[in-house]
């Protein structure tokens, strides 16, 4: 037991006696484990990070392509009216 653990014993054996602070420390334990599996698939491990970045590296180049289309049509555009004026 941690420390922590140990103070709410202590503090649960006063109160309530032996027994129930064993009860009460145990159903803490077995909530706090249950608790842990049900959050565990939401947490992120070191390899869900390195896919998240590698995906990341590839929209950023895909949009880096796409705005160079985008100011290469509209400098095309631009050059076509003012064509068209002069």
């Amino acid at each position: 037991m941690s420390t922590t653990e140990l103070k709410a014993y202590d503090i649960f054996k006063n109160k309530l006696g032996e027994q129930e602070a064993a009860a009460v420390m145990e159903y803490f334990d077995e909530k706090t484990a249950k608790t842990f599996q049900e959050k565990k698939t939401d947490l992120a491990t070191k390899e869900d990070l390195a896919n998240v970045r590698i995906e990341l590296r590839e929209v950023k180049a895909d949009l880096i392509k796409w705005m160079f289309i985008f100011w290469v049509g509209q400098l095309a555009a631009i050059i076509a009216i003012v064509k068209l004026f002069l």
